[in-house]
């Protein structure tokens, strides 16, 4: 079954007074259960295209669909529902918030999709919730610390679980080990792995072949192409 599928997407970006073309006609498909890579050099548009299927950024020409709808033929509130429930991301450099707390910053993709009212019903479910994701990560004694307490590694596993908290049915990851050393991309990838053996659908952007080789499937993106 195919979760999600790109069809011909442009995408370019203003330089000066030109346009630097970065996506040329990208054809993606993107099987439910499955860790897909995409690698490519860098700047050849890998993170354009993920973040164009995690509905961040629009694409000029093209269409996107996620589990049959077209999301960008959708109203901006749906599309914002839609990845706020249906969508997680993990970045390389983690965007962690520093003012709050593990426990705190795993729990935000939750507090932004639910209404005041609701949230107050429903945060004490929700904490015990993120509490479990961060026992299956590995970090169930580190709720109360800031990030800037943490290892590289440790707060990447935090971004990992700010990601599936709403048990999102497409997580995107973007050179989630391109900030670290190998014994914690090491560590990153297992995770990884273990979400993705227990059904999570995955698109991994990499340029290190060692970590897209652990994928079930890899396409590479050349001069903004698909490379058949």
């Amino acid at each position: 079954m195919v979760l999600a599928k790109a069809t011909k997407i442009h995408k370019s970006y203003p330089l000066g007074k030109t346009r630097v073309s970065v996506l040329r006609g990208v054809n993606l498909e993107v099987r439910k259960g499955e860790m897909l890579a995409v690698t490519g050099s860098s700047g050849c548009g890998k993170s354009t295209l993920l973040h164009i299927l995690g509905a961040l950024d629009a694409p000029d020409q093209g269409t996107v669909s996620f589990a049959g709808e077209d999301l960008f033929a959708q109203k901006t509130w749906k599309r914002d529902a839609i990845r706020n429930r249906d969508v997680g991301f993990v970045f390389q450099f983690y965007h962690l918030l520093p003012e709050f707390n593990v426990l705190e910053n795993v729990l935000m993709p939750r507090m932004v999709g639910t209404p005041v009212l609701s949230w107050i019903s429903s945060r004490k479910t929700a904490k015990a919730r993120a509490a479990e994701i961060l026992e299956l990560v590995g970090l169930k004694d580190r709720f109360n610390h800031r990030p800037k307490e943490l290892s590289g590694g440790e707060r990447q596993r935090v971004a990992i679980a700010r990601a599936i908290v709403n048990e999102p049915r497409f997580l995107l990851a973007d050179e989630p080990t391109g900030n670290l050393d190998a014994k914690m991309g090491k560590g990153i990838m297992d995770c990884l792995r273990g979400l993705n053996q227990n059904g999570q659908t995955i698109v991994l952007v990499t340029h290190d072949p060692l970590i897209a080789q652990q994928a079930d499937r890899q396409v590479r993106l050349v001069d903004g192409r698909i490379e058949a």
